[in-house]
């Protein structure tokens, strides 16, 4: 494993800096517009920062949106109209995002331990960045809850006098299939979100960067030096964005609330809907491993 003086993603002093190889992995060639110098007049950075706390507002209702619904979603479940074709697309993006966070060079410069971490954490919210980005669409169909008896009957005699006292959560009863409603609400709205903005690859790029170097994990290695690099995969999306989209002022802001949205959906959902149907109950780490690692 290289150490990480041999890369040159960091500047002196630890500070990120444009010519870094993150910044000019995820940077497309084709991008030959003259770049806006990335100080801003200090009344600027106040309005930005006001239009991102103001859309943080926004983000947090829309998750409240997106958690609660008075129709009882939380408890209807549903499972994939069509399992085979969504797995397979499914199965196809996460190779893909493996491969894109291994071709990172900064990423492979990191300790085992903590590449190991980056993965285990942040293979879902790739994940469904990638189906967004694929535009993977998928159709759900409700499932029947099942009864008290049936949850009696999958899980074995119980005494007399003890049914009031089982109490059988649906994601513990191998006998209830699917996923929440509310769950799968959150991931399509997330991907409606997503199509609505029409975020273009290079954006995509720049929020898988964001997304993969998760410096809030506790127990990395190289802590300060994964906290520079989502500093600066941040940097170079609010770059870009400044430079292609100059007549929305608010369009950095609305892809942090995206952010905001992905990190609301639950890894074992994911699990359970996508890869479940064809994978059956397998330990997705190990999956993500020999995938990975080849181990």
């Amino acid at each position: 494993m290289a150490t990480l003086e041999g890369c040159h993603c960091q500047g002196a002093g630890g500070q990120s800096n444009n010519n870094s190889i993150l910044y000019n992995i995820l940077k497309n060639d084709s991008l030959t517009t003259t770049e806006e110098p990335t100080s801003q007049p200090q009344h600027t950075q106040q309005h930005q920062e006001l239009k991102v706390s103001s859309c943080s507002s926004s983000s947090r209702f829309e998750l409240r949106q997106q958690q609660a619904c008075s129709c009882g979603s939380s408890l209807r479940r549903g499972s994939l109209r069509s399992p085979q074709v969504t797995c397979k697309a499914a199965s196809a993006v996460l190779m893909k995002t493996l491969r894109f966070v291994k071709n990172v060079p900064c990423f492979r410069e990191l300790p085992e331990d903590d590449q190991l971490l980056l993965v285990r954490n942040g293979w879902v919210p790739l994940l469904v960045l990638g189906l967004a980005q694929d535009r993977v669409d998928f159709e759900t169909t409700e499932t029947a809850e099942p009864s008290m008896l049936q949850r009696i009957l999958t899980g074995g005699c119980v005494s007399q006098g003890s049914l009031m006292d089982r109490q059988v959560e649906p994601e513990q009863s191998a006998g209830t299939p699917g996923v929440s409603l509310a769950d799968i609400q959150g991931i399509k709205a997330f991907l409606k979100k997503c199509w609505g903005l029409d975020i273009s690859t290079k954006e995509y790029a720049y929020l898988k960067g964001a997304v993969l170097f998760n410096s809030d994990l506790p127990g990395l290695c190289y802590l300060n030096y994964i906290q520079s690099l989502r500093r600066e995969a941040h940097q170079a999306l609010n770059e870009y964005v400044k430079l292609i989209h100059r007549d929305d002022a608010t369009r950095f802001a609305k892809l942090l609330i995206a952010l905001a949205m992905l990190r609301a959906i639950s890894p074992p959902v994911v699990a359970q809907l996508f890869f479940k149907p064809i994978i059956g109950a397998v330990n997705m780490e190990e999956v993500l491993l020999e995938m990975f690692y080849g181990k």
